[in-house]
């Protein structure tokens, strides 16, 4: 009988363990499928100093790894001949003590972990310092998500990284990603930030007392750094740890904390058995001003465009290892988009997006993601980042898309509301009543003859010739496409206007030329990718001709919509939102346009964005106020260029009186349907 029960039992232990391991590579196949390569770790790349250059071999800037954080590398970073041994002895035994013995992982602590989540719901806990490290570099999707998930890869990942580097390698790679809490402007990241912060002085330079300080901070920086006398025991537990690893004597422990020390900011009275006798946070203002000054960047945010397509080509090794990288960007451009940005006075919680393209090449040659002021910007970059609808932005493409039918700017569209259910209206509210020409109808952006061309046009080849030009069409917008449901970022606006003063052509926007490593090898030479022809020249001529028309054709007293886009002397096309009362207090007040500076000779095209990012009423979201940064960004670019005139294209008769060619008096006739 008791060999029956011991042979049930016996069996029930093989089918739990043979569960048990089929659930466990059923959740390894599903969650390492897709995991980074651990090579992205690696320090020399991490410590590699790419500079980058703009079209012109001028400097730009250092190409800085970005964490999953989101903070950004901002010290120098370290060998780990550069920290103190104090340092590196402190942080081990508080965080891994077990690191030089483990294979990135710690069993004892991931025990003590998955007890603490059994019985408290918390999977915090057991992490060693390489999964530390793989959660800072790697892990960006996870980073603050408590998931079983999340353990798994890291445990997978650690296991990975300590096959690959040494525990020397991945101690220093630590020390310079863990994140040692923030001031009121940046975070402190890296041991260099840290000893700088905190105590004014180099990482090589911390003695032990200072070392175990910062070591106890780690776990919740901010809160323990206000609250020195709160958790100053944890000194003391963490010397007598150190003791027991056999990493200090006693007489070094005793020592330490006998040894008076003075984070930034505060003012603290010693006892001479290492106790405090008083401790006041007077000035923790102080961490910001012991770090290094934080001179204004050039071209910020297209530096981070810079990263992510570079990152995503080679990798986070071969892009941080490089030793040049040569951009599209024109410094000169940028320093004026950024001083228009700078001089730029929005409404109360608005900000703005710039991007500048060379319709000749897609590169990007200048970028502003942000409002600039004297600190560094946030790092949301609205420029390629923000997706927002459209707008009256859309429409050059409507009429552009008609003209390549055979339409001509004189034929006539019926200004007057809609039959069915859609009805949209004009800007203003009111209607003519009467036809008007595809070209007044651009020059005053009127919905109603829009939306009756679109149904005209097809909307199936507007949506095809949208995808062509770049934009991800969203589905079932119907005719609002024609009028500006589609949302789209600034840059891919941008890019998308080149093709009018390129000829037809569209080319994808790109950032980076080449890549050269050390040895003067090239490593990455960006592909020539086959322009898009999209529309014919004389087609293309004439819907730049129309934009041209919206900034030229009306004075401000006939009603012209870009006056504010002219600039004397040089030939300026632009689409921009007409000035509407809000009726839905909402976040959409965002102005649009194309600008070609200095006679075509520039060959650049600017696309700007300004909206409030909160919600808030707006009495009018007219387009003056990101006109007027046009003229001094675009004189700044060009201040000694002629203007050159625009080359007619052949094979047209010119007419001073238009003829009327074509008429669409109606739309929505029949039952239609919108797609």
């Amino acid at each position: 009988m008791r060999r029956v029960w011991l042979s049930r039992i016996l069996g029930v232990l093989v089918l739990a363990c043979l569960l048990a391991g089929a659930g466990f590579a059923a959740l390894y196949v599903m969650w390492t499928r897709d995991l980074p390569s651990v090579q992205d770790v690696d320090l020399l790349a991490l410590g590699g100093e790419t500079r980058v250059y703009d079209r012109k071999n001028r400097l730009i800037g250092v190409l800085t790894p970005s964490l999953s954080s989101g903070a950004l590398m901002s010290g120098d970073l370290l060998e780990l001949g550069e920290i103190s041994q104090p340092l590196r002895k402190a942080v081990v035994s508080s965080e891994d003590r077990r690191f030089n013995t483990h294979s990135g992982l710690d069993i004892i602590g991931i025990g003590r972990g998955l007890l603490k989540g059994l019985f408290f719901n918390d999977l915090e806990g057991g992490s060693s310092i390489t999964q530390q490290l793989v959660k800072n570099t790697l892990l960006t999707d996870l980073n603050s998500a408590r998931t079983l998930e999340r353990k798994f890869k890291e445990a997978v990942l650690a296991y990975r990284v300590e096959k690959n580097f040494s525990k020397q390698q991945i101690l220093a790679a630590y020390l310079n990603v863990v994140y040692w809490g923030k001031t009121e402007r940046r975070s402190i990241v890296g041991i260099d930030q840290a000893a700088h912060a905190y105590f004014g002085k180099a990482a090589s330079e911390l003695n032990l007392a200072e070392s175990v300080y910062l070591a106890t901070l780690i776990p919740a920086p901010n809160s323990r750094y206000r609250a020195f006398e709160e958790y100053r025991p944890l000194a003391r537990g963490l010397l007598e740890r150190m003791v027991e690893d056999g990493v200090v004597t006693q007489a070094q422990a005793d020592q330490a904390w006998r040894t008076p020390i003075y984070p930034a900011g505060w003012r603290i009275g010693w006892n001479e058995d290492g106790t405090v006798s008083s401790a006041a946070l007077e000035k923790p203002e102080r961490l910001e001003e012991n770090l290094p000054a934080q001179l204004p960047q050039v071209a910020f945010h297209y530096l981070q465009a810079v990263e992510r397509e570079l990152v995503a080509q080679l990798g986070r090794q071969e892009a941080y290892a490089s030793a040049r990288i040569i951009t599209g960007l024109d410094l000169d451009a940028q320093r004026a988009a950024e001083a228009a940005a700078r001089e730029a006075e929005l409404p109360e919680g608005a900000t703005l997006g710039m991007a500048y393209v060379d319709p000749a090449t897609g590169e990007v040659t200048a970028l502003v993601g942000q409002q600039l002021g004297s600190g560094r910007p946030a790092d949301w970059d609205n420029a390629t980042q923000s997706r927002r609808q459209m707008g009256s932005s859309i429409k050059p493409f409507v009429y552009t898309q008609a003209l390549a039918q055979g339409w001509k700017q004189s034929d006539t569209v019926m200004d007057s509301p809609l039959d069915g259910e859609y009805q949209p209206k004009n800007y203003d509210g009111r209607w003519l009543g009467y036809p008007v020409t595809l070209r007044y109808a651009l020059d005053h952006s009127l919905n109603l003859p829009t939306v009756r061309l679109a149904q005209e046009v097809g909307l199936t080849n507007l949506e095809g010739k949208l995808t062509e030009l770049g934009f991800r069409v969203q589905p079932d917008l119907g005719l609002s496409l024609s009028i500006g449901t589609l949302e789209a970022s600034p840059l891919q606006v941008a890019s998308a206007y080149a093709a009018f003063a390129n000829g037809g052509l569209y080319r994808p926007p790109s950032f980076v030329r080449q890549v050269i490593d050390e040895r003067g090898a090239v490593v990455y030479q960006r592909p020539q990718v086959p322009a898009i022809r999209v529309w014919d020249e004389q087609t293309a001529y004439l819907g730049l001709d129309m934009l041209m028309g919206v900034v030229g054709d009306l004075s401000a007293e006939q009603g012209g919509l870009a006056t504010l886009a002219q600039i004397d002397g040089w030939p300026v096309g632009a689409k921009l939102e007409p000035p509407t009362i809000s009726a839905t207090c909402g976040l959409r007040a965002w102005c649009r346009a194309l600008l070609e500076p200095s006679g075509w000779a520039a060959r650049t095209i600017s696309r700007f964005q300004i909206g409030p990012t909160v919600v808030r009423c707006l009495h009018r979201s007219g387009s003056g106020q990101s006109v007027g940064y046009w003229p001094g960004v675009s004189r700044r670019l060009s201040p000694c260029q002629p203007a050159l005139p625009l080359p007619r294209c052949g094979g047209w008769k010119w007419h001073s009186e238009p003829k009327i060619l074509r008429k669409v008096v109606s739309a929505l006739r029949s039952n239609p349907k919108p797609r």
